[in-house]
């Protein structure tokens, strides 16, 4: 199952990089700050068709595109391009975030970081990769010496759960905050220890899925912000290496 879902991964990254800084057609979901692309669709619809083709009984629920309720015990949780803004504004960090549930607990994740090609991957209880080499998170256990990633919410005007608050009192308090615009990257490299941690709230299952399984399983953590399972309907997230969780809870508290 993981062979298969690196390989539909790396196809539908193969329509993103070759439509990457290409005319695009954009349109707007939320507000102006939510964008879709022409290209999201094109690499969604191949994920969708190839899972209803090799598994046509199984669940499917996507960003574009909604969920499709088979009442399988397996859901496919799809984000075909997380990292839209910066795709479309000629940015090369951004991935394809791919995650299957089995009676709601995720078994196989895969993020394709697609410009530098590189596949982090995951399958319950057998530990997490980039590409062949197994994954580990970082050792630090210093907050001060931390280097953080977060996301703001599309809403972020309107300051939901204290973003802003939460952002500046992190800044003065780590070494320094990255804000690559793909919270499954971010994941991922928490994971791979180039980052300690991250916080993020408004986000959906499919950015989250793939990215949280390959980190758990490299070590990681994942709550919500008061230590919580993560209730993927309204999803907010703190991700650390573990040994600075309960440091990073109590800012966010």
């Amino acid at each position: 199952m993981l062979t298969r879902i690196l390989n539909i991964a790396a196809e539908a990254g193969e329509i993103i990089r070759n439509g990457f800084r290409k005319d695009i057609d954009i349109e707007y979901k939320t507000n102006e700050s939510n964008l879709v692309t022409d290209i999201d669709k094109k690499a969604e619809s191949k994920i969708i068709d190839f899972v209803k083709t090799e598994f046509p009984t199984h669940n499917i629920i996507s960003e574009e595109s909604g969920t499709l309720n088979n009442s399988s015990e397996y859901t496919w949780i799809i984000d075909p391009l997380d990292g839209t803004t910066n795709f479309a504004h000629g940015l090369p960090i951004f991935s394809v975030s791919i995650g299957v549930q089995k009676n709601g607990i995720t078994q196989w994740g895969v993020v394709y970081d697609i410009m530098r090609n590189v596949f982090y991957s995951a399958e319950l209880g057998s530990g997490s990769f980039e590409d062949d080499k197994k994954l580990q998170v970082s050792n630090n256990d210093n907050l001060a010496h931390s280097v953080l990633a977060t996301g703001f919410p599309y809403n972020v005007k309107d300051n939901p759960l204290q973003a802003v608050k939460h952002f500046s009192d992190f800044l003065v308090k780590t070494r320094t905050i990255r804000r690559l615009g793909s919270a499954a990257l971010d994941l991922c490299y928490i994971a791979s220890g180039v980052f300690d941690g991250m916080w993020e709230s408004k986000l959906g299952v499919w950015d989250i899925c793939a990215g949280q399984l390959i980190l758990e399983e490299a070590g990681g953590l994942a709550t919500d912000y008061i230590g919580k399972k993560i209730d993927y309907d309204n999803v907010q997230i703190l991700a650390s290496n573990g040994k600075i969780h309960s440091k990073m809870m109590e800012i966010l508290q």
